[in-house]
């Protein structure tokens, strides 16, 4: 009988330990960009392309059973939500000091992005420097920072109108409502396919800067304790060319 009593009891004060050895983190909200392909695209109410299957296959990795991609209908709305709490994870987010109030960045960038400035064909200007942008209407998505130091250049110098979405962003750049737009290298070309707009832009040979895109945790989420062990593992997937074998095979599928 004492014998049953000890073992029951061992049960009893293993149960606390089994407890805690069980991730908090079962299931995972992520969000991300709605237009930056191939890095990230709206589709059928959630977010596709290679930045949101990095994050969900690392996510599993670390024992999460349920991952929802989901789209909430902007970029500018996705962070939103995040910062509410709504949603865990965003990705493919450049880091500036306003969004870490409510992130935390996780080191380290899974890509760089270079950022263009994309001009109507033929109505073209020379552009070495930012400084090259003052005195002209510039056009860009809502939303969308360029890092702290451009954002600060941004507000202090330039005058760039936000766009309700990207096409609408080529929509005032080729209606004449803007002298040039800022937009992503890649996902700018991407729609410049889509729109068939390939012979009325050009994308200025000089770039604005190329900047780190990050997975960011809600400080709201309870899935924050992943943080670390999904820093060890992302940089690994980095390192071994995941992200570029992600990126290929999100181009592709664009391309069907």
């Amino acid at each position: 009988m004492k014998t049953k009593f000890l073992a029951a009891f061992a049960a009893l004060l293993s149960f606390p330990a089994l407890a805690a050895a069980q991730p908090a983190c079962t299931a995972l909200v992520i969000t991300g960009h709605t237009t930056y392909m191939p890095v990230a695209w709206a589709a059928d109410g959630k977010i596709d392309g290679a930045a949101p299957e990095l994050v969900a296959g690392i996510a599993r990795k670390l024992g999460v059973k349920t991952v929802t991609s989901k789209d909430y209908g902007s970029w500018e709305k996705a962070q939103a939500a995040v910062a509410r709490g709504d949603a865990d994870v965003i990705f493919g987010i450049y880091r500036n000091d306003e969004r870490a109030k409510w992130l935390d960045y996780v080191e380290p960038a899974f890509m760089m992005d270079p950022v263009s400035v994309v001009a109507r064909k033929g109505d073209g200007f020379a552009y070495a420097q930012w400084d090259d942008l003052k005195g002209r209407k510039g056009v860009t998505n809502v939303g969308e920072s360029f890092g702290t130091a451009f954002d600060g250049f941004m507000a202090k110098n330039l005058t760039v109108a936000r766009a309700q979405g990207v096409d609408k962003a080529f929509e005032a750049l080729l209606n004449k409502s803007a002298d040039y737009l800022i937009i992503g290298l890649y996902p700018g070309r991407l729609e410049v396919k889509r729109l068939g707009i390939g012979s009325k832009v050009e994308f200025m040979p000089k770039e604005i800067d190329s900047f780190g895109m990050y997975v960011g945790f809600s400080k709201k989420s309870k899935c924050n304790e992943l943080k670390t062990a999904f820093a060890a593992s992302l940089k690994q997937e980095v390192a071994e060319g995941r992200v570029k074998s992600l990126l290929d095979a999100a181009q592709k599928k664009l391309e069907k």
